[in-house]
């Protein structure tokens, strides 16, 4: 499951899903503690995601809005900020190196 997904949702379904992952959760370590479980891995899948819920109805609750379209993003920064030519990207040669431990080395 991911952010983007259960930022589309509404309030009372995303509850619904924080129940639902929370009583997985339970009978995961239920299992565990009997020797049941053969993938633990699954405990930690379940934590993330009832975090993830948690998160998203927590921004809900400050009014943050997280969720911005990753087409329009990569739009706005290319009409923003137009490609830079790979020798503006290097560094100058005449830049003196950092003093440090590098200095030291060469004694």
């Amino acid at each position: 499951m991911k952010v983007d997904e259960l930022r589309v949702l509404e309030e009372d379904q995303l509850g619904d899903r924080l129940k639902a992952a929370r009583r997985e959760l339970y009978e995961l370590r239920f299992k565990h503690a009997v020797g049941q479980l053969e993938n633990s891995s699954q405990i930690s899948k379940v934590r993330h995601d009832i975090a993830r819920i948690m998160t998203v109805l927590r921004e809900r609750d400050f009014g943050i809005v997280a969720h911005v379209a990753p087409e329009a993003t990569a739009v706005a920064l290319a009409e923003a900020e137009p490609e830079k030519p790979a020798a503006a990207l290097e560094p100058a040669e005449d830049v003196k190196p950092k003093r440090g431990r590098a200095k030291k080395a060469e004694k």
